[in-house]
């Protein structure tokens, strides 16, 4: 085989996907369905960094916590795993129609650093709730912090209502049909991750505009 001949797709490191659950709760819904992503993940050829919300927990953000003491160490194992891989797959509960406080507050501290990881890091949001909208309406919220910060976050979210009666024994979508539609969701997003990795478009510089006259006391750009 000739140097040409080894250097295609075929021959190139998996996708790397840091996959967690933003629910603290052990064995919590949002769990079941993170580590069932990871496992689909890993079936078609990813590689999984499988992580919890208590991994990238830590105080309320507060600058002047940040300047006298530095980051805590759960916003550095979140800086750390997001640096180290080609996207995320997040599944977060629904808390009041919004974003659990645990995760608002990891992705404050973690948009803190420079140069800010979450610029250009391609997402998968999902999310398992007893409700009937399955935690989707949380799912909506969520996108706007990330989005502001820069994140490629996939169209076409998952979210499982109704998660409490959802599982079967082996820890799978016990519905054909919704298990058959979770791993295209998942799939389609590798491939997203794949070709942006692989054949990248143009880079654009991330600002962090707030509509004011610029000054670097508001104003970010990386």
């Amino acid at each position: 085989m000739t140097d040409a001949d080894s250097s295609g797709p075929q021959n190139q490191r998996p996708d790397r996907f840091l996959v967690f659950s933003a629910s603290l709760r052990d064995d919590s819904l949002n769990g079941r369905l993170s580590r069932l992503a990871a496992a689909t993940i890993e079936a078609n050829g990813g590689m999984v960094e499988l992580r919890g919300m208590r991994d990238f927990d830590g105080p309320s953000y507060d600058a002047d916590v940040q300047a006298e003491e530095g980051f805590p160490s759960g916003a550095e194992s979140l800086r750390d795993s997001l640096q180290q891989s080609d996207a995320f797959v997040i599944s977060s509960p629904e808390y009041n129609f919004s974003i659990p406080g645990a995760l608002k507050n990891s992705i404050d501290w973690v948009s803190r650093f420079s140069p800010q990881p979450l610029n250009e890091k391609h997402g998968l949001l999902m999310s398992a709730s007893p409700s009937m909208a399955g935690g989707n309406r949380g799912l909506w919220a969520l996108r706007v912090p990330f989005e502001h910060l820069g994140a490629r976050l996939y169209p076409d979210m998952f979210s499982l209502a109704q998660a409490h009666q959802a599982f079967d024994a082996e820890g799978r979508i016990a519905s054909p049909q919704l298990q058959a539609r979770f791993e295209s969701n998942v799939v389609n997003f590798m491939d997203q991750v794949e070709a942006s990795k692989h054949y990248p478009c143009i880079k654009r510089a991330w600002v962090e505009y707030l509509g004011e006259d610029p000054d670097p006391a508001f104003d970010r750009v990386e």
